[in-house]
C-alpha cells in the first residue's frame, strides 16, 4: 500500500478542510485505506482520482450525518481570500474559526465543491467525476457555495432567473405527469440532453438521451416521479418506502430545460437534500 501512503498527505488535507476536523479526517483516511486494501490498488486505473473520489464521498457521508447548524451562526466576515492550491496542503488544518462557521452552513455538496475548486484547484470536470454530478451542476453548486462564503446576496437578476427556472420546471413536470408531449417539447431546448449515471443505466436507462424529442419521450407520462426540491431547487424523484431511489435534477437556461440529470447512485443521492413538495396543478 505504498501508493496509498504517497497520496495520504494530499487526501488528509482535503478531508480535514472539508470536515473541519482532524479527528474525523483520520477516521475517513482509515476507511479509505481499508477500501483500497479490499479493492487492490493494482485493479484501479487512476489511483489518485479513485482515492480522491472515495475520500470526498466518505466526507460527504460524515457531513450528512451531522446535525445541521443554524444559519444564524454564519455571521462571520471572511477577510482572507482562498489559499493558493500549491500552499494549502500545508495549511489545510489551519482553518480559521470564521471560515469554519460559514462552511458548516453549506450543504455537503456545496462544501465539497467549494473546497475542491476554490481551495485545491480541481477543475469542474474533475469535481464532476468525484461528486457524480454533471459539470453544469458542479459549476452551479460551486457558484452558490462561493456566494454564501463571501456573504454576497443574490442580485435582482439572479432572483428573477431562479424564479423563472422554478416556473419552467413546474410546468414541465406537470406536463410530463399529464402526458402532454407537445407542451413538454415547448419547454425543452432543442439540444436538451438527459444523462443517467451508471446505477441508472443498470436499471435500464440509456446513458444519454440527446435532443428535445428523446428527452420528452423518455419522461412523458412519468406519473411515478414525485415533485420535490433538491438542494432547494425544483426537481422530481422516485420514492419507495420513504427512500429516494432516483432523483431528476433539471438545469434551465434562457427559459428552457437544457439538461436533466438522472441520479440513482445511492452514494450520490445521500449527498442531496431531497424534500417532497405539493404537486403543482395546471389550470
Amino acid at each position: 500500500m505504498n501508493d496509498f501512503e504517497t497520496q495520504r498527505p494530499r487526501l488528509t488535507a482535503i478531508a480535514a478542510r472539508i470536515l473541519g476536523s482532524t479527528a474525523e479526517a483520520d477516521d475517513v483516511m482509515q476507511e479509505a485505506w481499508l477500501r483500497a486494501a479490499r479493492t487492490g490498488t493494482d485493479e484501479i486505473d487512476s489511483l489518485p482520482g479513485w482515492l480522491t473520489r472515495v475520500v470526498t464521498r466518505l466526507c460527504l457521508d460524515q457531513l450528512r450525518k451531522r446535525r445541521p447548524r443554524a444559519e444564524a451562526e454564519a455571521k462571520a466576515f471572511i477577510e482572507d481570500g482562498p489559499a493558493q492550491p500549491e500552499t494549502d496542503t500545508l495549511l489545510a488544518e489551519q482553518v480559521s474559526g470564521a471560515m469554519q462557521v460559514v462552511l458548516d452552513t453549506l450543504a455537503p455538496s456545496e462544501r465539497a465543491a467549494f473546497v475542491l475548486h476554490d481551495v485545491f484547484g480541481y477543475s469542474f470536470d474533475e469535481i464532476s467525476a468525484i461528486l457524480g454530478r454533471s459539470s453544469t451542476a458542479v459549476r452551479q453548486i460551486a457558484s452558490r457555495a462561493r456566494r454564501k462564503v463571501q456573504g454576497t446576496r443574490e442580485s435582482a437578476g439572479e432572483r428573477a432567473a431562479r424564479a423563472e427556472s422554478r416556473r419552467v420546471i413546474d410546468a414541465f413536470l406537470a406536463a410530463a405527469r399529464g402526458g402532454e408531449l407537445a407542451t413538454m417539447l415547448t419547454l425543452l431546448d432543442p439540444d436538451a440532453v438527459m444523462r443517467a449515471d451508471l446505477v441508472g443505466q443498470r436499471m435500464g436507462t440509456d446513458p444519454v438521451y440527446s435532443g428535445a424529442a428523446a428527452v420528452a419521450n423518455r419522461l412523458n407520462g412519468a406519473k411515478g416521479a414525485a415533485p420535490v426540491t433538491i438542494d432547494g431547487e425544483r426537481g422530481a424523484a422516485w420514492i419507495m418506502a420513504g427512500e429516494v431511489k432516483v432523483a431528476f435534477v433539471f438545469h434551465v437556461e434562457v427559459g428552457l430545460v437544457r439538461e436533466v440529470e438522472l441520479i440513482a447512485d445511492p452514494e450520490v443521492l445521500a449527498t442531496l437534500d431531497v424534500r417532497r413538495t405539493r404537486s403543482k396543478g395546471r389550470s
